[in-house]
C-alpha cells in the first residue's frame, strides 16, 4: 500500500531487524526502561517534576492507533478513521506505527510504579488518534483541519508525501491561525533537500534525529526546513496488535519526542502562542561539540537537540508570534501580501539580535540611573557630614568623633553602590557559532 510505504520512509528505516518484544514480565521490567535511553536524554524525571503535559491533547495524524494497548489504555481520546468514515481510530493488522508514535507522546508504563512498559516524555497528555487516508488522496488536509477542530493544540505528522498540495497548504495556515503547533519529520533516506510535505510548508516544526552521542543520525533528511533535532536510534514503542513493543530506529520518532515536548511547554506556559512554544525549544536546543563551527540554523541539525528540561525553566522572552516559524502564506492571499506573512532565517536572526540590542540598552539605561541615584545619596551624605561638623565645631567635636593625630574611621561600604549594572546572560540571543553542550544533559 501506499500508505505503508510513506510511513516506513519516515519511520524505522530497516523494519528488517527491528526487534518486536511481547510485554515484558516484571523481572525485565529494569531492562525494558533502560533500552528507553531518550528519556535520560531528555532528563525526563526532572522534567516530570515541572510537568507531565496534562490538559493538552496532541493529534497523532498516522496509521491509528492501538487505544487498548497497555501502555496507551485511557490516554487515547475518541478520533476519527478517514479511512473507514468512522470515529474508530484503530490501527488495523500490524501496523503499527502510529501506535509508536502516540506512546512516545503519552504512554504511562504500566505494573507497579509505572515500572514496565513505554513510558512517553508527556505521560499526562491525551493522544487524538486520527487514521489519515492519505494512501488514497496524497493529502493530510482534512485530517488537519479535523484536528484542529477537535481540540488538538499540537500535531504530530510523522510521515509525508513527495507533492505539493494546495489544500494542505491551506489546512497548515488553517492550524497556525487556529494557534495549533505542527510537527513533522525530516524523512530516513539520509539526503539533502529531499523533506517532503508537509514538512517543506511554512509554518510547520520539521524535525530531523539523532543518536546516543548527539551526533545527526546518518539517515535523517536533512535541507533548510529542519530546525530541531531529537533521539532517532533503538527507539522502544508501542506495538500492534495486542501489548507488543517495539524497538527501531527513525526520524518519526524524532518528531513525536519534539510534540511531546511541545505538549509540556503548552501545559506550561498555555498563554504562548504555537511559534513562541517553538522559539522555547529552538532557544534552549544544543549543539554536540563534534558540531563545532556550525552557525545557525544548521541544515542537519537546525538549531539543535531539545531540551525539554531548559525550555520549561529557563527565562526566555515570549518574542514574536510566529517565532522561529515561516508564517504560511494563504493561497487566497496577493503575492504583495506574502512578505509581510512570515519571517525568514534571516528576518528572525535580525529580530533576535534587536532584541539583545533592546536589552543591552535597557541595562546601560538602568546603570545610569543607579549612578545617578547613587550620586544623590553621596551628595546628601557629604552636606549632612558637613552641616553635624559645623554644628559641633569641627574637628575637635564630641566624643565618639576621631581626634587630630588619630586613624580615622575606616570608609564604610555603601550598600547602594553599584560598579555599573552587571552584563546578564541573554536565553534569546542567537549566534554565529550555537552552543554546545554534553548529551546527554547533566541533570
Amino acid at each position: 500500500m501506499a500508505f505503508t510505504r510513506t510511513l516506513r520512509a519516515l519511520s524505522a528505516t530497516a523494519l528488517t531487524g527491528t526487534l518486536i518484544l511481547a510485554v515484558a514480565p516484571a523481572a525485565s521490567a529494569d531492562q525494558t526502561r533502560r533500552d528507553q535511553w531518550a528519556l535520560d536524554a531528555l532528563q525526563a524525571e526532572s522534567v516530570w517534576k515541572v510537568t507531565k503535559g496534562k490538559g493538552v491533547t496532541v493529534a497523532v495524524i498516522d496509521s491509528g492507533v492501538n487505544a487498548d494497548h497497555v501502555d496507551l489504555k485511557d490516554n487515547v481520546l475518541k478520533g476519527k478513521d478517514f479511512v473507514d468514515g468512522d470515529n474508530d481510530a484503530s490501527s488495523v493488522g500490524d501496523d503499527d506505527h502510529g501506535s509508536g508514535m502516540a506512546s512516545i507522546i503519552a504512554g504511562h508504563g504500566h505494573g507497579p510504579g509505572a515500572a514496565d512498559g513505554v513510558m512517553g516524555l508527556a505521560s499526562e497528555a491525551k493522544i487524538l488518534p486520527i487514521r489519515s487516508d492519505v494512501e488514497s488522496d496524497y493529502s493530510f488536509a482534512d485530517e488537519i483541519r479535523y484536528a484542529v477542530d477537535h481540540g488538538a493544540s499540537v500535531i504530530n505528522i510523522s510521515v509525508y508525501v513527495g507533492q505539493d498540495n494546495p489544500a494542505d497548504r491551506e489546512a497548515v495556515t488553517y492550524a497556525l491561525e487556529h494557534d495549533v503547533l505542527i510537527v513533522t519529520a525530516s524523512g530516513n533516506k539520509g539526503r539533502a533537500n529531499d523533506i517532503g510535505f508537509p514538512g517543506e510548508y511554512p509554518g510547520v516544526l520539521t524535525v530531523g534525529g539523532v543518536d546516543k552521542s548527539g551526533k545527526i543520525w546518518s539517515n535523517s533528511n536533512y535541507g533548510p526546513e529542519v530546525l530541531l533535532t531529537a533521539p532517532a536510534t533503538r527507539i522502544v514503542t508501542a506495538g500492534a496488535p495486542g501489548n507488543r513493543l517495539r524497538i527501531g530506529d527513525g526520524t518519526s520518532d524524532s518528531a513525536a519526542f519534539v510534540s511531546a515536548a511541545a505538549a509540556l511547554l503548552r501545559s506550561k506556559f498555555p498563554s504562548l502562542t504555537a511559534g513562541q512554544i517553538a522559539d522555547r525549544l529552538v532557544k534552549t536546543a544544543v549543539l554536540p561539540d563534534s558540531a563545532k563551527g556550525l552557525s545557525l540554523p544548521d541544515e542537519k541539525y537546525g538549531y539543535g537537540a531539545i531540551r525539554p528540561l531548559a525550555a520549561l525553566t529557563e527565562d526566555i522572552p515570549a518574542g514574536s508570534k510566529y517565532g522561529p516559524l515561516k508564517a504560511p502564506v494563504s493561497e487566497s492571499q496577493s503575492p504583495s501580501a506574502a512578505p509581510s506573512a512570515g519571517k525568514s532565517d534571516a528576518d528572525y536572526a535580525a529580530e533576535t539580535e534587536k532584541a539583545d540590542q533592546k536589552q543591552m540598552l535597557f541595562f546601560v539605561v538602568l546603570g545610569v540611573i543607579a549612578l545617578a541615584v547613587i550620586g544623590l545619596i553621596v551628595l546628601l551624605v557629604v552636606k549632612r557630614s558637613r552641616r553635624s561638623k559645623n554644628n559641633n565645631g569641627g574637628p575637635g567635636g564630641p566624643a565618639g568623633y576621631p581626634q587630630y593625630g588619630q586613624q580615622p574611621f575606616p570608609p564604610q561600604q555603601n550598600p547602594y553602590q553599584q560598579q555599573g549594572a552587571p552584563q546578564q546572560p541573554n536565553p534569546y540571543q542567537q549566534q554565529s557559532t550555537p552552543p554546545h553542550g554534553q548529551w546527554p544533559p547533566q541533570q
